[in-house]
């Protein structure tokens, strides 16, 4: 090479890195990308995925409330039993197809198969129908006016608008493609399973004219051309990247290393999500010991919640989490405290051991599984450990990948034919937000979520909820199901935690709910 071609390289060289670093944002994510269908899991990390290649057809603002996204609009006849949603003109699917009512129609009913609010809006809806291009129309049996929050919760699973050729595909397997109309492509030829997913800005996506950007709602306008998510499982390493400006964005900033995080000048800590996150034990109802309802209610004097809180962010930093947890989010509508007594105050393992005796527990195994590539869930899985040790049950612990967790959770059998007892997990506050999308409160036994509870009282509780006449009486009812969950169990509330992000100084435009990367760009 020629001394001037030599010097114009070393020249450019500094140029190309400044305008890849302004059009690429590199992001660690929670964990690797496992399952890239949003219909099918439950998984934040699936479910993030999903909101950046797809689209839908309403968006959650940050009081819970929807707004129109990909529609125009809706209209109201017939007293609330005919809603007929009109389509925003010039939406592309990526493959460049356009979106079409009917690939919206077939959506809906894919994702309702798997959504439990999704199943109660399809059996109040006597006809979902596409009779033109732009038009969705519902015919229901009776008023729905949850229908705009149901389509548009930001919670799980995501109503994602896909191809009718795909959203055909059964809602227990997963789609062939990642073809949605949001705003960035899935570059599948980029990915590296455990190590990065790729991100393209879609030229062709258009944003809502109007609106206030916020959690899933308001126009969705990006601004970097390129986004990375790049693996990290050790959160040291993630904060060594992020410390170095090797990284823009981490989804969860360690809580073990906060004070660190809080003196580096280049970064900035923020909560995005003021619902936080909502950790839970639940147990298997359909094999023993947790199938005897006696020895489920002995054991709520053995739980700690402090103790799991405590494992998380420590006693110093008690504004990041809140006691006692019941079984809604606090701090918003439906929570209340009624039944929580049992919760406060300090532990007696020796009673709890008699009571449990007394209760018919005969030192069954209790196989407890705990997803050791969380670090959240693996140090609140190692307090419920010891604690139903002391309570003295006959443990043995599970300790694997999340996902392969998942796949064993579906095991019904005995723990002695590859079953389990109990396991650990978290959800976000905002999928307890009422008995509408709360998968975990649901009691329709083995048609419903691992663990399989059986509540026909809760079930008759939620069905009453959704024809209560207002606020008011919403609540009164929810006040019943949590009395009532406290005598059934479904789960062991185990704490709330407020989980902050950590970002480089120099991004603006990051918005509340959870991590998304439209309004997002560089000061």
């Amino acid at each position: 090479m020629r001394r001037r071609s030599l010097i114009a390289a070393a020249t450019a060289a500094p140029a190309l890195v400044r305008a890849q670093s302004a059009t690429t944002l590199k992001f660690i994510p929670q964990q690797d990308l496992i399952v890239l269908d949003p219909v099918t899991t439950t998984a934040y990390i699936t479910r993030n995925h999903g909101y950046m290649v797809f689209d839908t057809l309403y968006g959650m603002d940050g009081q819970f409330g929807a707004t129109p996204q990909m529609v125009d609009g809706h209209t109201i006849e017939n007293d609330g039993r005919l809603w007929n949603l009109r389509l925003r003109e010039n939406l592309w699917f990526h493959d460049g197809t356009p979106v079409l009512a009917r690939d919206c129609v077939a959506s809906i009913r894919r994702w309702a198969r798997r959504d439990p609010f999704g199943v109660t809006l399809m059996e109040t809806t006597e006809e979902l129908s596409a009779p033109d291009d732009r038009t969705i129309r519902f015919r229901l049996k009776r008023p729905f006016p949850l229908l705009p929050i149901a389509l548009g919760k930001a919670s799980v699973p995501v109503c994602a608008m896909m191809p009718e050729r795909l959203a055909n595909t059964d809602a227990f397997q997963q789609v062939p493609e990642m073809i949605g109309s949001g705003p960035f492509r899935f570059k599948a030829d980029e990915r590296v399973p455990g190590a990065r997913v790729v991100y393209t800005k879609f030229e062709r996506y258009v944003p809502r004219a109007s609106g206030t950007p916020t959690w899933t709602a308001g126009p969705k306008v990006v601004h970097f051309d390129r986004v990375e998510w790049n693996s990290m499982p050790d959160p040291s390493t993630g904060n060594s990247a992020m410390l170095n400006n090797e990284q823009d964005w981490q989804e969860y900033a360690s809580l073990n290393h906060l004070p660190l995080l809080r003196r580096a000048r280049n970064l900035r800590l923020q909560i995005l999500d003021n619902t936080g996150y909502v950790s839970m034990l639940r147990v298997n109802h359909l094999t023993p010991p947790f199938n005897n309802p006696a020895i489920r209610r002995a054991l709520w004097g053995a739980i700690d919640q402090q103790a799991c809180m405590h494992a998380l962010v420590g006693p110093s930093e008690p504004s990041l989490y809140h006691l006692p947890l019941g079984f809604f989010a606090p701090k918003t509508p439906m929570a209340s405290e009624a039944g929580l007594d049992v919760l406060r105050g300090p532990r007696d393992m020796a009673a709890v051991n008699r009571a449990l005796r007394a209760a018919g527990y005969n030192g069954e195994t209790v196989l407890l599984m705990i997803p050791t590539n969380s670090s959240a869930l693996n140090l609140q899985g190692e307090v419920m450990a010891d604690t139903l040790k002391r309570a003295g049950m006959n443990v043995e612990v599970y300790a694997v990948e999340f996902n392969a967790m998942l796949q064993r959770r579906n095991r019904r059998g005995p723990v002695s034919d590859g079953g389990w007892s109990a396991f650990v997990t978290n959800w976000s506050g905002s999928d307890w937000l009422s008995p509408a999308g709360h998968i975990a409160l649901r009691g329709n036994g083995e048609q419903g979520y691992a663990g399989w509870a059986t509540m026909p009282r809760i079930e008759a509780m939620r069905d009453a909820w959704f024809e209560a006449p207002d606020v008011a009486a919403q609540q009164a009812i929810c006040r019943d199901i949590q009395l009532e969950a406290m005598n059934q169990v479904p789960y062991y509330p185990l704490g709330q935690v407020m989980q902050p992000t950590v970002y480089r100084s120099n991004l603006t435009g990051v918005l509340d709910g959870f991590s998304t990367f439209w309004n997002v760009r560089r000061a």
